[in-house]
């Protein structure tokens, strides 16, 4: 079944080839775009069929030599981790695609040349999960930062452009650093070995037995790349430029999937490369953990725009991934890769929505709505539905993975996770808070009685405002995402049956045992 990730490789390049000869048609464009993320979502299915839990750390492998003077190669394979990724990613791109289908984009720019490089950014970021070469992934790290600069610099808000250089001024910056601690590594297997080279497996094995002093220089070159991507504070700024400026389909692609690459390399790099400098540094990450969950959730609950609301709210949760990440037990390590999993649904959804908000009030200010929910219940029952799945309400897909995290954390991270529970009391209000100033009340602001009104309106503004409710592609676009919500908030063991034995191997690999497993062998 190799071909099955080869596939999942190339299809979305076929796509973008295919979509960019459509620049001059805008229906058909979308209609082949829409085709190839489905068939790309069907092959997503059938990787997942085709992955064996129980089998080997990296399966599906496959690679041809690239540069072989340097022992670079074109390899790829997945594990639990990355398989959920690819997964997420395959079901969000033809919800995006779907999502802006009326979208009008700046004046002079197709359809064709926006979806044939959303088409490309799903290629490079499914090569990135897959990539078990390092340096492949450092220069599929960078790479994937070209599309995405000219998605958010070609098709975003007012100051787009600046918000692209500083997206991708950060992120080169920290691959650059990445790339200096990977040549660091490769010189150290040139010395054991004989040979340099750049194979995930094979540095694991070596660079793990170095000193502590040169694993922990390895390590904060990779950590600094990871931390800007994920982003921890205070690596951070360039999000809530990126989310606010950005189409709204590209920010569930940042704030959903590229995000998750900086968290993934951590569980794939950071953890079994340099195990002794992980858990060394591991109190500082957690302060920067726990900061960023406060941080993030009391500038969410102050913003005025909702698109920069929805980025510190991600910046808050992936505090909580990294919490679990540097906890070093299975609960929590499970807890974290499911959260990964969780917030692409939760937040996609949650961005969706809002974009359905903005789309009809043409405004992301908040003080410009207010009572939608009497001209749209159904669009503020889905509102409501995708916050209470981000504030972690039991019963929806993110409540296992928080919980998962803090009861997996606690054990050997007391206080820092004492300290992160004050940020699900956040949660429950920065999340009310904005459902309360959107939808509920009487019909207010400029966005629903008057813009949307049109000139002139008086008297009732529920019988002037033009503001409909949700349409049939909407309601197509957001019902399975609220299946997946509550489903996997019910039954979420496939997802961890996948995800459990990969968090072992990589805490076997640190070199770390779970305080239950200790006390029982007491």
């Amino acid at each position: 079944m190799t071909w099955v990730l080869i596939a999942l490789l190339v299809v979305p390049l076929v796509g973008a080839l295919v979509v960019a000869f459509l620049r001059k048609d805008d229906k058909k464009a979308k209609l082949v775009a829409l085709a190839f993320s489905l068939v790309e979502l069907v092959l997503g299915v059938l990787l997942w069929i085709a992955y064996d839990p129980d089998g080997e750390r990296i399966q599906l492998a496959t690679g041809v030599d690239w540069i072989p003077a340097f022992g670079v190669r074109l390899s790829f394979g997945i594990d639990g981790i990355a398989l959920v990724m690819i997964a997420v990613i395959a079901l969000l791109i033809p919800l995006v695609i779907g999502a802006g289908w009326t979208e009008k984009l700046p004046a002079g720019r197709s359809q064709g040349g926006y979806l044939s490089l959303i088409l490309v950014q799903e290629a490079v970021t499914v090569a990135v999960f897959a990539a078990t070469d390092v340096f492949l992934f450092y220069v599929l790290f960078e790479v994937m930062l070209i599309p995405m600069y000219f998605l958010i610099g070609g098709y975003g808000g007012a100051r787009r452009q600046y918000a692209a250089v500083k997206f991708f001024l950060y992120s080169f910056l920290g691959g650059l650093i990445m790339l200096a601690s990977a040549i660091g590594a490769y010189a150290m297997a040139s010395d054991e070995l004989g040979k340099g080279t750049f194979d995930w497996a094979t540095l694991v094995t070596v660079v793990r037995d170095a000193d502590s002093t040169t694993q922990t220089w390895l390590f904060l070159g990779f950590f600094l790349a990871f931390a800007i991507k994920a982003p921890l504070v205070p690596f951070h700024t360039w999000l809530p430029d990126a989310a606010a400026e950005a189409p709204i389909g590209v920010t569930v692609i940042v704030v959903g999937i590229l995000d998750k690459v900086g968290t993934f390399g951590m569980l794939r790099y950071l953890l079994p490369m340099f195990p002794e400098a992980s858990k060394n540094l591991a109190p500082f990450v957690l302060v920067l953990a726990v900061a960023g969950v406060l941080y993030g959730s009391l500038l969410a609950t102050g913003q005025r725009d909702m698109k920069r609301f929805l980025a510190y709210v991600s910046i808050a949760h992936f505090g909580f991934i990294a919490l679990g990440i540097f906890s070093f037990t299975s609960q929590a390590g499970v807890g974290s890769v499911s959260y990964m999993l969780n917030h692409s649904i939760s937040t996609g959804m949650l961005i969706l929505v809002v974009g359905m908000v903005i789309a009809r009030g043409g405004s992301s200010l908040i003080s410009d709505y207010g009572g939608m929910s009497k001209v749209a219940p159904l669009l503020a029952g889905m509102l409501l539905i995708s916050g209470l799945t981000t504030l972690s309400l039991p019963g929806t897909n993110s409540f296992v993975s928080e919980f998962l995290v803090l009861i997996g954390s606690f054990p050997t991270q007391p206080v820092f996770t004492i300290i992160a529970t004050v940020g699900m009391v956040l949660a429950a209000l920065y999340v009310l808070w904005l459902y309360q100033r959107v939808m509920t009340g009487p019909l207010r602001g400029d966005a629903l009685i008057g813009a949307a009104a049109g000139p002139g309106a008086v008297g009732d503004p529920e019988k002037k405002t033009t503001i409909g409710d949700l349409d049939k592609r909407e309601i197509a676009i957001l019902a399975p995402l609220v299946v997946i919500v509550l489903a996997l908030g019910f039954y979420p063991q496939p997802v961890l049956d996948v995800i459990t034995p990969t968090v072992g191997a990589t805490l076997t690999e640190v070199g770390v045992t779970d305080p239950v497993t200790v006390q029982e062998g007491k």
